[in-house]
Formats: C-alpha cells, sequence, structure tokens
C-alpha cells in the first residue's frame, strides 16, 4: 500500500473510490451536429464548447454529455460510439492510483498548455473511464470550456430524467469476467436475478457503490447466430419517476420509440427506436437519489 493510497484511506470499505455517481458520458461521432440534434429531441441543451478542440457540452438537469468530434475521421464510422465514462469520486488521483494497483491500465496523458489532466483507465473496448474530482461549486468544465453565450448554464430536466446507468455488451461467457472487474476495481455489487429493472433486464446488473447508477452486463445467447460483434458500451439508460410522462414529453418532441407485441412501453420502462445508425436511450421507472 503506497502512502498516498493510506491518506485518502480508499481501501478496505464498501465505497473504496468514494464514488458520488456519472459526472459524464462522452460520444465520439465525424458528425456532432447529428448527434446533437438528437440529445436536444430527448431534453439536453448544450452549454459550453471546448477552448482547443471540437468537443461540445450538453446538459439536462443533473447530467453531462460531451460530444467529441476532435480528430475523429469520417471513415470511422457514422454510428456515434460511447468512448467514455467519467465517475465522480472523493479523490481522482487517489482513485486512479487504486485501480491501476489493481490491474487497470492506465490512459496515457495527452492535454495540451492550460487544459486540466483528467485521470482515467481503458474500459471496455476502445472505451475510458474517467476519474473527476471537481464537479460542486468549480468543476471541469470551468477550466476547459467556454459557455455558449444566450445559452442558460442550467438545464431543466425534462420529465425528471437522471442518469440510471449504462448497457455494455460483452462476449459470450464473458460476463463473470466483467463482474469481477467492476466489483474489485470500483466496488460494485452485481444484484441477484430477481432484482430488475426496466423492460429489458437481461444479463447482470451491477449497482454502484454509491447506490445511483446501475450497469447492464449483456452476453449474446450461446445459440446466437453473431457472436462477433466487439465488446462495447451499447447505450444509456435514465431514470424517471414517472415513464408514461415522459415518453409522452418526447414523443412531443420527436423521439420514436419501439412498440411491438415483444417490446414496447410500459410503467416500468420503454426504449427509442434506432437513430443514427444505432444510437438508442432507454427509460426506467427510478426514483433519484436525494442529495
Amino acid at each position: 500500500m503506497t502512502h498516498g493510497l493510506a491518506r485518502e484511506a480508499v481501501l478496505d470499505v464498501p465505497n473504496p473510490l468514494g464514488l458520488e455517481g456519472i459526472e459524464f458520458i462522452e460520444y465520439t461521432t465525424p458528425r456532432p451536429q447529428a448527434l446533437g440534434q438528437l440529445l436536444e429531441q430527448v431534453g439536453f441543451r448544450p452549454v459550453g464548447r471546448h477552448r482547443s478542440r471540437e468537443v461540445l457540452l450538453y446538459r439536462q438537469g443533473g447530467m453531462n454529455i460531451v460530444i467529441n468530434a476532435h480528430g475523429v475521421s469520417p471513415g470511422s464510422g457514422e454510428t456515434p460510439q460511447i468512448a467514455a465514462l467519467a465517475l465522480r469520486v472523493r479523490d481522482a488521483a487517489a482513485a486512479h492510483r487504486r485501480v491501476v494497483e489493481l490491474g487497470a491500465w492506465p490512459v496515457p496523458v495527452k492535454v495540451q498548455p492550460m487544459e486540466l489532466h483528467i485521470p482515467g483507465v481503458h474500459g471496455v473496448g476502445t472505451s475510458r473511464v474517467y476519474f473527476v474530482d471537481r464537479w460542486r461549486e468549480f468543476s471541469i468544465y470551468d477550466v476547459d470550456f467556454v459557455p455558449i453565450p444566450t445559452v442558460e448554464r442550467d438545464v431543466p430536466a425534462l420529465a425528471g430524467l437522471h442518469w440510471f446507468g449504462v448497457v455494455q455488451y460483452v462476449g459470450l461467457e464473458r460476463a463473470a469476467d466483467w463482474c469481477a472487474f467492476y466489483g474489485s476495481l470500483f466496488g460494485f455489487t452485481v444484484l441477484g436475478p430477481e432484482q430488475t429493472f426496466g423492460i429489458l433486464p437481461a444479463g447482470n446488473i451491477l449497482r454502484s457503490p454509491c447506490g445511483t447508477f446501475y450497469l447492464q452486463l449483456i452476453e449474446p445467447a450461446s445459440d446466437s447466430e453473431d457472436l462477433t460483434t466487439a465488446e462495447h458500451l451499447h447505450r444509456v439508460a435514465f431514470g424517471t419517476p414517472d415513464v408514461p410522462k415522459a415518453v409522452r414529453a418526447l414523443r412531443e418532441r420527436g423521439v420514436d420509440f419501439v412498440e411491438a407485441s415483444a417490446l414496447h412501453s410500459t410503467a416500468r420502462g420503454a426504449l427509442t427506436r434506432e437513430a443514427l445508425g444505432g444510437v438508442m436511450f432507454e427509460l426506467v421507472h427510478h426514483l433519484p437519489a436525494q442529495d
């Protein structure tokens, strides 16, 4: 154990990283305007532009989504990809040291002068997991982003939308490995099969140690015709205290939902239709955590 880890007391406790929720989710895309329009349909608004990169910050309630088109070539694929998950932690440096000592692969530092260094490790596929400890009075966006004129910094949440979690696709018989990864490094707990959420409860559901969000790990069925899909972060899930109300509000804004005999909107949850080649959002009945 290093001196820094002892000082921060991040080991051998139920929440070893001092995790406090999701700070932002990052998408990469060669078509940032198209993804931005989709986010605006579901209630987000652009509130900041990066000082030196082709990166935009969108916000709704307590949720932040970053659209990163910097250095993304048009030939990299038209479908936006979830590139990173940023976690709020008590101490970013201590959290980063802990997970690296436990075997995570650190992300090389590639920041420009006057930019904020956000420590991170490699996640599933080409994605990354970042650690952020500045989100209250002073945030990371105060350093790297310039506010967009005429746009309010605080954007009201539509129908009480808030982070519920992220769905990750894993390889065949790889769910146990990923459960161990998130459990040992981050403190997630695998829920029992009787604890389900929404209308797509397949796979393993993991609860964050802070209890504010979840990860869902889905592996292909053993008899599936396609077992070659690369592991990746697949979609974002929003919680809402009233799913039918949220569905109505989003439909009024032009959002389409999957409505079929086997899968359709209910009071438990709903799923938007694919857009931009594969982007979809899930709604789950859930009450936000109280501060």
